[in-house]
């Protein structure tokens, strides 16, 4: 599908108006009921809603690029926490290879890291101490690392610290370490459906009160419950536009683009000796919108199963009668879901890119594996994490941080996500509001 063609999602949470607003309550009566307030509420349970939750009820137990500098102050606290919590974890390095045409950009690659400043809140280090130690190779000491690369490969990026992790222990302790908390709870098979911004009169001397009111549904339920948020953290990945969207004008929306990613699986002759992620350059010809950002690169896991992936396919909404560029309907918002089984529609392209790296593999070899889907915020070139500020107030009071764009690194980032959201979004309002 040419990029030209893709349309974008600018649903907004309940457009319908099928669920009505229920903070009817004064602020006083909303205090009466335990459940009724909470200081902060993160919407969204995938891997950084996980990590923001967790650095909230750590820090506040009773009550360069985002992109590249979050990913390397993640990259060091994720090996921090896996040999804390024993999560299953390897560094296995990484390559980045390129044939003679692509030299430039594995050249422009390692200039680009030994700029790299250390990111904030880094430990103490030495004035030679790299950030990112990386390496320029040739294509003939790429080989001695993997045999199995293409003789035309002639120049290579070798990463050292790059790694593999048990994602999902990685979540796990992440949960745990919020429900041992005093007072961090998770909530189950729950949606938002409705979130207002609230500010009550100042009475009886009491300051005002300022928030957003979030409505949830469990389940299947009928009737859905609400709460008082005092700083709302919208870490909802695919869904992260929808509660700002609700909140702008049509006109203002943002719009969220979605990249279907197809992995295949692979068994047979041309990977020998992989012990290593092998990433090409990206590609640069015709097919560069079909496979542009970090091209079909191999992926190891713990088990060492080998993976081709991710391609990139834009999916769109369905069409709708007008053929807008952009759809409004709200009942679309979970569109992506029906795209997530693999095919192999894909296979044949996926092994033509990897046979440009490693030449040995076989189309037999290949299999559909699993499907992702990526929240894009355009659709063409760099795109950095998006981390948005709203104000119930309008200006200044009743936080809500929305955090949109975050795909590849979201989860090396995550912990680096969550520790710059607290400690230098939420917890410098939250003193200055206190005092």
């Amino acid at each position: 599908m040419a990029a030209t063609k893709v349309r974008g999602l600018v649903a907004a949470l309940n457009s319908t108006g099928c669920f009505k607003y229920k903070a009817s309550l004064s602020f006083m009566e909303f205090l009466r009921s335990p459940d009724g307030v909470v200081d902060f509420l993160v919407v969204g349970g995938g891997v950084v809603g996980l990590a923001v939750a967790q650095r909230l009820s750590e820090r506040f137990p009773t009550k360069s690029t985002y992109l590249t500098q979050l990913c390397l102050r993640g990259r060091h606290l994720m090996y921090e926490r896996c040999d804390k919590y024993n999560i299953p974890y390897r560094k296995t390095g990484k390559l980045v290879v390129a044939h003679e045409h692509q030299r430039g950009y594995v050249e422009s690659l390692f200039a680009k890291a030994r700029q790299l400043s250390w990111p904030k809140h880094s430990s103490p280090h030495g004035a030679e101490d790299r950030v990112l130690p990386v390496s320029l190779i040739s294509g003939a000491q790429a080989r001695e690392l993997e045999p199995d690369l293409s003789p035309d490969i002639t120049a290579a990026l070798w990463s050292p610290e790059t790694g593999i992790v048990d994602s999902h222990s990685f979540m796990e302790s992440l949960e745990r370490d919020i429900l041992d908390s005093e007072g961090g709870e998770l909530v189950y098979s729950t949606r938002v459906v409705r979130v207002d911004s609230y500010r009550s009169e100042e009475t009886s001397g009491l300051s005002s009160e300022e928030g957003w009111v979030v409505q949830t549904v469990t389940e299947n339920a009928k009737e859905g419950d609400s709460l008082l948020a005092r700083t709302l953290i919208n870490a909802s990945g695919l869904s992260a536009s929808l509660i700002p969207n609700s909140l702008l004008s049509e006109a203002s929306r943002i719009p969220m683009f979605f990249g279907r990613g197809s992995y295949a699986a692979y068994s047979g002759p041309g990977i020998s000796h992989i012990n290593r992620l092998i990433y090409p350059c990206p590609e640069t010809g015709p097919n560069k919108h079909a496979f542009q950002s970090l091209g079909t690169h191999l992926t190891l896991d713990l088990q060492g199963k080998i993976r081709f992936g991710p391609d990139l396919e834009w999916i769109s909404p369905p069409s709708q009668t007008d053929a807008s560029e952009y759809d409004f309907n709200e009942d679309n918002a979970d569109f992506w879901r029906k795209h997530l089984k693999p095919s192999d529609s894909r296979l044949e392209e996926m092994h033509r890119a990897v046979t440009e790296y490693l030449p040995g593999v076989s189309f037999e070899g290949f299999r559909p594996d699993y499907v992702g889907i990526r929240p894009k915020l355009v659709l063409s070139g760099f795109q950095d994490f998006t981390i948005r500020k709203d104000y119930a107030d309008g200006s200044g009071r009743g936080l809500m941080v929305s955090l949109m764009g975050i795909e590849s690194p979201g989860l090396t980032s995550s912990l680096a996500i969550a520790e710059h959201v607290v400690d230098d979004v939420i917890e410098p309002e939250y003193i200055h509001i206190s005092q």
